[in-house]
């Protein structure tokens, strides 16, 4: 039985001889007894607590302040004090005490979405890499913009950039996403719904314009919510631990002395690339998502994407022909058609 249990054989004889003496215990085996002399964490001790920032001592030395007034019962012990709010208040409380609400929105449960088809929602956001590069002599940071399926973890468009993005970054990836030839395929194509955080770049006119040639339909998130786009806001916290790290020029990884920047700098980047990065081909074909191995045994994104049978159809049997965009003036040209001819025919 302490096998099954997973317990020592001792704690079952022990179990079994308090439910001899209480008939309650042997409801509950193994669970403690409820003292009701056990110090709890009163309203009193909550509200000290957020004026305090859950500084127990300062709780403390409150309360036996308080008793010297004759305003209460002189308190116990802090370890005893700290074995209570552990106790009885949860690590979101506790955060919230301290920090205030935001802090205690990183311990809240949000239910998931449930899981659709390949290109029915994409994300879509800005992420500056840690990593330095040498552009033209100068040490930068690129900025990573990418699109992402929400319901196989693709990585379907790309855009790398040495300075800050801007519209030009967004349209490049929005090219490299929709078109599904070599080298962008074969993730890609015409998405239903994307995703947005509010960026003035994803809500400019030229690439809303873009979106609305491809009759794609632009969901405008409140802000300070990145939980309602989780899938690129994970894949933004994923890359820098599975790919980003291993780089040269790493700029988080803690080094004694100082670095020579000229010397560790080692790898160049063009004003725009649109081609796919080192991370794609491995974030799309070795890495194996919590949400995309729900499809099937382990399955990989080309294999939640294979799997899917609907989400590739482009409007009514038209096929989209994506051009270069070109600068007239001072704004953006966007060079869209669509035709019923399938590309290459």
């Amino acid at each position: 039985m302490a096998d099954v249990l997973g317990v020592r054989e001792r704690a079952v004889w022990r179990w079994l001889a308090a439910a001899e003496q209480d008939e309650a215990a042997a409801a509950a085996p193994g669970e403690r007894a409820v003292y009701h002399g056990r110090f709890t964490v009163t309203d009193e001790v909550r509200a000290l607590l957020a004026l305090w920032k859950v500084n127990v001592a300062a709780v403390h030395r409150e309360l036996a302040a308080r008793a010297v007034r004759g305003e209460g019962e002189p308190p116990l012990s802090i370890p005893t004090l700290h074995r209570a709010i552990r106790r009885d208040l949860s690590p979101g409380e506790r955060a919230g005490l301290a920090g205030g609400e935001r802090a205690a929105r990183k311990h809240d449960v949000f239910l998931a979405r449930p899981r659709g088809w390949r290109n029915q929602v994409w994300e879509t956001d800005h992420m500056q890499a840690p990593v330095l590069i040498d552009v033209d002599g100068t040490a930068r940071r690129p900025w990573i913009t990418w699109f992402t399926d929400c319901a196989t973890n693709a990585i379907t468009g790309v855009a790398v950039t040495p300075g800050a993005p801007s519209r030009e970054s967004v349209l490049a990836a929005l090219r490299s996403a929709v078109l599904r030839e070599e080298p962008y395929g074969p993730f890609g194509g015409l998405p239903e719904k994307v995703r947005v955080d509010r960026g003035k770049d994803f809500l400019s006119r030229t690439v809303t314009a873009a979106f609305d040639l491809l009759d794609v339909t632009v969901e405008d998130l409140p802000a300070y919510t990145p939980h309602l786009k989780g899938t690129v806001e994970g894949l933004n916290r994923a890359v820098e631990s599975m790919f980003l790290t291993a780089l040269p020029g790493y700029a988080r990884q803690p080094r004694p002395g100082k670095r020579a920047l000229a010397v560790r700098m080692t790898r160049r980047c063009s004003a725009s690339r649109t081609s796919p990065p080192a991370c794609r081909p491995g974030h799309n074909t070795e890495h194996r998502p919590a949400l995309a191995s729900g499809v099937g045994p382990g399955f990989a994104p080309p294999g939640a994407w294979s799997t899917c049978v609907i989400g590739l159809v482009i409007g009514s049997g038209r096929w989209v022909r994506l051009r270069r965009f070109r600068r007239v003036g001072g704004r953006w040209s966007v060079g869209i058609a669509l035709s019923r001819r399938r590309p290459g025919r």
